[in-house]
């Protein structure tokens, strides 16, 4: 279609090429389309006119590329409300959330003058020996412990947020890990996670925030839900 406009000889033709080709685009939508067609029929030759059979497929061709883009369209439309409907029952969800204890996945921890956090791990099978470590930002080991419980399961410990020496740690991020040996001197893979009430629940624009102390958690951390404390 395009190459019968553009080897018409006539100046009007040749001038409506250029109004309709001379856009930069990328792609060509309904409109162009429609314009080329109209053109073709306009500046076609008198004497050798537009095949009837052409003109139809064309016809077919930009009934297609209508539906399709109206298609698109309500499709786009379509995702953006389930999105915002998705939200809106997270939300309402979320809040029901605030005063239940619940199991957060990682082994990171924030400290933002919460006087003690809840640490967590699981063992896979019964172990010789079970060593927590937590260390700062640098990777520096602040705070050892030892004595931990060695049977399989979940398990707790409190962590005060103080080093070795008893003093206060920084505010700041850290992180700790679970070094756990079976009887036969071999390492044995832990989970790591936190135990927390929800103090409070924040919409932001990174997503839903749960409020433990002083510190936001993703709800997409969350491992398991309890009831009230």
């Amino acid at each position: 279609m395009v190459s019968n406009i553009n080897n018409t000889t006539t100046n009007g033709a040749a001038t409506t090429s250029s109004t309709i080709t001379g856009k930069s685009k990328s792609t060509l939508g309904k409109d162009d389309f429609f314009k080329l067609m109209i053109s073709q029929l306009k500046y076609q030759d008198p004497l050798n006119p537009t095949d009837s059979t052409q003109f139809s497929a064309q016809l077919a061709q930009f009934s297609s590329l209508e539906q399709l883009s109206n298609m698109s369209a309500s499709l786009d439309k379509s995702i953006t409300a389930n999105y915002a409907l998705t939200q809106s029952v997270n939300n309402t969800m979320s809040s029901t959330l605030i005063g239940k204890e619940i199991k957060l996945g990682g082994s990171d921890v924030s400290f933002n003058g919460e006087s003690s956090i809840q640490l967590g791990y699981k063992l896979p099978s019964d172990a010789k020996s079970v060593t927590v470590k937590i260390t700062d930002s640098n990777g520096s080991v602040i705070k050892t412990l030892d004595n931990s419980l060695i049977s399989a399961g979940d398990h707790k410990l409190s962590w005060d947020f103080t080093d070795n020496n008893g003093n206060k740690v920084p505010y700041g991020q850290y992180q700790y890990a679970v070094e756990a040996v079976d009887n036969s001197g071999n390492n044995i893979t832990t989970e790591s996670f936190k135990m927390g009430t929800i103090d409070s629940v924040k919409f932001t624009s990174q997503g839903t925030k749960l409020v433990i102390g002083n510190s936001e958690y993703d709800l997409s951390n969350v491992l398991e839900i309890f009831g009230v404390k």
